[in-house]
């Protein structure tokens, strides 16, 4: 025995629960917008016809409407970072990676140009600190920027 539906009736009779449904799910600024896709798309197909339970079926609805907005959310922002990755690379400077660039460093110039750069503390704090020489301060320094410079291959060092 087929039971007709008012889909009216029945989408202001739940509208507001399916909404704070998709309001856990998805967040209020896309709630709205993942119950109209869920309920348009079982009345666009229409699979209510055999439904008994048509609130639970369109509950069953936003939960995978939902699911299916968060994976396609997701894409889009890689398809967006490997995009924005791929403008830097063509652009004539290519994205610094200061951790890489330091990294090339000896440990003994890394802990220079930190605590010179970083901490913007003088040379002879730094020799303090190291306990060397202000000599061997300027010298790691001096090293280090012209790795750095050569690295970078145009003075930003």
């Amino acid at each position: 025995m087929m039971v007709t539906v008012d889909l009216e009736a029945e989408y202001r009779t739940h509208v507001a629960d399916l909404v704070r449904f998709a309001t856990v799910l998805v967040g209020p600024h896309d709630a709205n917008d993942v119950v109209n896709e869920a309920v348009t798309t079982t009345i666009a197909r229409n699979s209510l016809a055999a439904v008994d339970d048509v609130r639970a079926y369109w509950f069953r609805a936003v939960a995978n409407t939902s699911a299916d907005w968060h994976r396609s959310r997701f894409r889009r922002h890689a398809r967006e970072l490997r995009s924005a990755e791929r403008a830097l690379t063509n652009e004539t400077a290519t994205p610094l990676d200061a951790r890489r660039v330091l990294a090339a460093l000896s440990a003994q110039q890394q802990a220079v140009v930190y605590l010179t750069y970083w901490h913007d503390w003088p040379i002879d704090r730094v020799a303090e600190v190291l306990q060397v020489s202000d000599g061997t301060v300027r010298k790691q320094l001096a090293r280090a920027r012209e790795h750095l410079r050569e690295v970078l291959g145009d003075g930003r060092a």
